[in-house]
Order: C-alpha cells, then structure tokens, then sequence
C-alpha cells in the first residue's frame, strides 16, 4: 500500500471495509503496518473527523487548565487524536498502539511524550494504577478491535475523578458491538464506578459514548440517554474538582 497514490473515494472505503473485516488481532496488525504510509491521506479522503469531535468532547467536560493534564491516546495509530489535543493546549500526552509502523509515524510528529507498542485487549496498558486525568480512545472501539472487556483497564490506568472519552461507529456492520458496549457503560455506571457527563450522536457514522468522569466511591445512577447531548452530575454529590 505504501507505493499506491493516495486512493479515491471508494479505494478508500474498500480499504477500511477490509481491515473491518479481519478477525484475527495479529492479522490485522499487519494491515494497519502496511497501511501506516497511507493512513492519513486515506482518512483525509474520508473527513474523518472523529479525533476533532472527540476532543472537542474532552474539552467541554474537563474542567482544568488543559496544559498541566496528562493524557493518555489509547489505539493512538499515527498520532491524528494528538494533534487535535494539541490545538486545545493538552500538551502532555502519552500513547499506544499495537502497530509498531502506526507507532513510527506518530513518534515522527512530535508531540507525545511518551508512546508505547501495546494492544489493549491482549495485554495491560503500560502504566500504573491512578496516572492519567484522561484517557481517549478514538476508532478503536468496535467488533475485531479492542474488546467490551477492557474498559476497566482505562479505568485502572486513569485517576479518580478524572475523564475516560470513548467513540464507536453505528454502521449496522457495529450494532451488536455497540449495544454490547453501552451494555458494560450502563453497568459500571450503576456501580457506581463513573458518572456520565456528555453523550453525542454524530452523523459521521461514529458515536461517541459518553465522555465518563471515574469516582472511586460509588455514585448514585445518573439519568440521561446514551445517544443524546447531554452533561450530568450526581444529584447527591457535587462533581470533583481539582
């Protein structure tokens, strides 16, 4: 793929329905290396803006100043989510992702700290319990990528009361995945483990769970719809500060 011009429209959509459809985690590793050299002029082609939409979420529900949180880019692949972070003033950012090629072109621009080969899903994220105020993970959320199952390893990796963004797409190839997603939300929320703060549909195709904010006591359930643009906070307890 690397020697290909940039492709056209449905080149493109070809391209993403094939990695979609490679069950095998190892596969599809070797398909985003390959696709590593073309990721970014192919989502361009896309306007994918799922990275912009997803920070523009963090920010509204974040209530810090942005340059002394650390942030964590989970599925991070070329670093598309890093730039956005940086164009609001998240300037310490981390990140992850199972394709070592992904990794290197993320590396090359410049704006992570720090950044890790690790597949959430098959193996723990490579930092303490408590580290981060936000985690994000963009695109990754789907059937054949990071499982349902590893949303308490962002929360272990994230600090009591800080933020976890999530998005998934609702193209009816992800259906079963999203309801099994907002399945494990919706549990972990009656626990009282994280209270909902933003929800948003898109018409991208993608949509972005709610942008959770993670307390380590538990809290009462918080009423809002998972699809609708909604902030919340727990009706018997203010929200954390810091």
């Amino acid at each position: 793929m690397a020697q290909e011009e940039a492709g056209s429209l449905p080149e493109v959509l070809a391209r993403v329905g094939a990695a979609h459809g490679i069950p095998d985690v190892a596969q599809k590793l070797h398909f985003y290396d390959r696709w590593a050299p073309d990721y970014d002029q192919d989502v361009a082609t896309l306007q994918y803006r799922a990275p912009r939409l997803a920070v523009d979420c963090l920010t509204q529900a974040f209530p810090g100043p942005p340059h002394s949180a650390l942030i964590l880019d989970v599925a991070c692949g070329t670093g598309l989510v890093a730039a956005e972070l940086q164009a609001r003033g998240f300037l310490q950012l981390h990140g992850v992702d199972g394709s070592p090629e992904m990794l290197k072109r993320a590396r090359a621009r410049g704006l992570y700290q720090h950044l890790s080969l690790c597949t959430l899903g098959q193996e723990p994220l490579p930092s303490p319990e408590g580290t981060f105020d936000a985690v994000l993970i963009v695109g990754a959320l789907s059937d054949g990528q990071v499982p349902c199952s590893a949303i308490p390893e962002l929360l272990r990796v994230t600090k009591p009361g800080g933020l976890v963004c999530l998005t998934t797409r609702t193209n009816s190839s992800n259906l079963q995945y999203k309801e099994a997603l907002e399945a494990t939300l919706d549990s972990l929320e009656q626990a009282g483990v994280w209270e909902r703060l933003v929800a948003c549909l898109w018409n991208t195709g993608s949509w972005l769970p709610p942008s959770w904010r993670w307390y380590p006591a538990p809290l009462p359930k918080m009423a809002s719809s998972p699809a609708s643009s909604t902030c919340t906070k727990s009706r018997n307890r203010p929200r954390l500060r810091k």
